[in-house]
């Protein structure tokens, strides 16, 4: 099994051998590229860059696959969450056909990679389904509909959908996918590692500079390359990326159905948020995995709440035998509907990111790891305009903004707490976790198994805003950008680089 960054089960997790890389860190080698992350993208583009003849290191701060792709529902494809009128809105004409000519490559490097790696990874194509549900849905249909043939997608009406949902219209996108995700990926760790590429675990990129060539700081040593590529999900630090990025979580499960009626293709109803439905094979076993209940992290109190809701709509429409996997996964979308993937704004030179994905990361892995490969090896690409994260422009406001956050750093706490006030304060379940308020000062308070209470500053480290608990995840979550710690602070997704603050107690 592999691990993951929640105390939720994915799926993949329960079905996937942790990759151990054969590979050492030599902090004395200058390596042309170093990737940090050891997600998709992260590896992805590794390899893609390994096999064109550079020297790469991937640096993961976990392990592999530890955070969103070990949580995705793993849809392939060209039919996107922002829908190509949206997109041609935004973008123009041209450049919904780009994306779509973007997405369609994507999916052929993911089809090539299997076939020439002959990766176990029960891919399979499927056509997707959109339906809606009321007139106004409808309308909306032909919109998408129209936009998304212009963008040259290939799309019609059909009278059935693979799922027993009542709806009005329905269009089919034939020459999607499905495939389990973490062995994908470990499949292809492999082949880079073979390609003479090295993996790095438990290595969490700390600092870097514009010097030429880059200094990459991390917890092993100081690393010399020519180029960074941050492939974390989101770029740690303070970046113009993180004011145009706005954390999601998802929901998920994987169920087993008594009459086996297993839906054939992918399906998406147009609520908002809406809900996905596919069936993957894993070793001989059909699972329905369906997904929704979208919200902004750390904007819902109790956590349990979205997956009550998914699991009451999916026994409303399946006849399930057994929940096998619940889930949840963040992701995060970008302000104009596609993601940024390039050069780093504010770090001219060689420092790239690709984030932003909205739902459809595991589409965009690929699409960033060959429109980063056309940077790095200073190849022409139509996409690198169109992805570019140099496209932000400061919203208004940035400077106060900025300044008030330096503001809130100075109610940081200090001093020390007494362990008895603390516990009395500590009115919580053991293996839960609260903020509460105390002599003007807010905490973190999680109570461990054994009843030992744990004190922390909630104040996140990245711009300073104040975590909440995850009762699902076990996890502390920050509600403005999206990083992610565990019951004791320690991070486990950026962007921050830094644990939370741990309280001194001392006794009475």
């Amino acid at each position: 099994m592999i691990a993951r960054d929640g105390a939720n089960e994915s799926l993949w997790q329960n079905t996937s051998q942790a990759y151990i890389p054969t590979t050492q860190i030599d902090i004395s080698k200058n390596y042309d590229v170093v990737i940090a992350g050891g997600g998709i993208t992260g590896i992805s583009t590794a390899l893609q860059l390994q096999q064109a003849g550079l020297r790469c290191i991937v640096l993961e701060a976990h392990s592999l696959c530890f955070g969103t792709t070990g949580g995705t529902t793993a849809h392939l494809n060209t039919l996107l969450d922002t829908p190509y009128n949206t997109i041609a809105g935004n973008f123009g004409k041209e450049g919904a056909s780009l994306v779509a000519q973007a997405v369609r490559e994507s999916l052929n490097t993911v089809k090539a990679n299997i076939e020439r790696y002959q990766i176990d990874c029960n891919y399979e194509e499927a056509t997707a389904y959109l339906f809606s549900q009321d007139e106004d849905q409808t309308k909306e249909l032909e919109s998408i509909r129209e936009a998304t043939v212009e963008a040259g997608v290939a799309t019609a009406y059909t009278s059935t959908i693979p799922v027993p949902i009542p709806f009005e219209k329905a269009l089919e996108i034939k020459n999607q996918a499905k495939f389990h995700p973490t062995r994908y990926v470990m499949a292809l760790a492999k082949a880079f590692e073979e390609a003479g590429g090295t993996i790095i675990e438990n290595c969490r990129v700390t600092a870097t500079d514009n010097a030429d060539p880059l200094v990459i700081k991390t917890n092993q040593g100081d690393i010399q390359t020519s180029w960074l590529i941050y492939a974390t999900h989101i770029p740690p630090g303070v970046n113009l990326v993180h004011l145009r990025c706005a954390p999601y979580r998802s929901y998920a499960m994987a169920v087993r159905l008594a009459d086996e009626n297993y839906p054939a293709g992918l399906a998406y109803d147009m609520y908002d948020p809406y809900h996905y439905y596919r069936t993957q094979l894993i070793d001989g076993t059909p699972y329905l995995i369906a997904g929704g209940e979208d919200h902004k992290t750390a904007h819902e109190e109790n956590t349990n709440t979205p997956f009550a809701k998914l699991e009451s709509h999916i026994r409303k429409f399946f006849n399930v035998k057994e929940i096998t996997n619940r889930w949840s996964s963040q992701y995060f979308e970008p302000a104009d509907g596609l993601p940024y993937i390039g050069h780093m704004p504010g770090k001219p030179g060689k420092i790239l990111v690709a984030t932003g994905y909205g739902g459809n990361g595991i589409t965009y892995s690929h699409v960033a790891a060959r429109l980063l490969s056309s940077i790095v090896l200073n190849i022409e690409s139509p996409y690198i305009k169109l992805f570019d994260p140099n496209r932000i422009k400061p919203i208004a406001g940035f400077t106060n903004f900025v300044k008030e956050n330096v503001d809130v750093a100075k109610q940081l706490i200090t001093g020390f707490f007494s362990k008895e006030k603390i516990h009395e304060l500590a009115d919580i379940a053991p293996g839960e976790g609260k903020i509460v308020k105390h002599d003007g000062h807010t905490l973190a308070l999680y109570k461990d198994e054994a009843g030992q209470v744990h004190a922390i500053n909630p104040r996140c480290p990245h711009l300073k805003c104040t975590v909440s608990w995850n009762l699902t995840e076990k996890t502390w979550d920050c509600p403005c950008h999206g990083a992610r710690y565990n019951a004791n602070g320690e991070v486990l997704t950026g962007p921050a680089d830094m644990d939370l603050e741990k309280i001194n107690l001392q006794k009475p």
